[in-house]
């Protein structure tokens, strides 16, 4: 008989099950190739955190919140995967709720590119941006330009006080050009 290796359990095998290479600053495209796996580091401690905001402290929230912190640009589906070997049994309804409380304070943000599901992250309050490989759905962030920010200038403002703007950008990624070339 074989011995057969042991399975990976636990939040940090979900984690390498879902890693994307991903950077958390991207000053131009050309650096995507120097792209790699990063996790956000919260400035106080998770509980302390819900708690500043005046959301209720559950095992929920806080293994969520350490989830999409841990794995930025994550889906929900991913999220549920990695709370579920944090902390055992969790509703895919109670991870919803627990995103939506924590995007509802600003805690968490939501995005959603065209074509795929909603994607969770825990760098907020920057108004960065993001790019998107179109064949693999690898999701990066890219820093706002600095300075004179044309994407807060709108050719027409409709008397709205323009405070963020999202934006998106599309391509393809390094591995999956070399992929393509090989």
């Amino acid at each position: 008989m074989r011995d057969r290796a042991p399975v990976p359990r636990g939040p940090a095998a979900v984690y390498a099950r879902h890693q994307i290479s991903q950077s958390p600053i991207i000053d131009t495209v050309r650096n995507l190739a120097e792209t790699r796996v990063v996790s956000i580091q919260l400035p106080i401690e998770p509980a302390d955190l819900l708690r500043r905001h005046g959301l209720q402290i559950t095992a929920q929230r806080l293994a969520v919140l350490r989830a999409v912190c841990g794995q930025p640009h994550c889906t929900a589906d991913v999220v549920a995967e990695i709370v579920r070997a944090e902390i055992g049994a969790i509703s895919r309804q109670a991870v919803y709720d627990s995103l939506s409380a924590l995007v509802d304070k600003g805690l968490v943000r939501r995005i959603q590119p065209s074509g795929s599901s909603a994607r969770y992250e825990c760098r907020v309050g920057d108004n960065h941006h993001h790019l998107v490989c179109r064949n693999c759905g690898q999701v990066v962030d890219i820093d706002c330009a600095v300075g004179y920010t044309p994407c807060l200038t709108a050719a027409k403002d409709f008397g709205y006080e323009i405070e963020e703007a999202e934006v998106i950008y599309w391509g393809i990624c390094p591995g999956c050009r070399e992929a393509a070339d090989g």
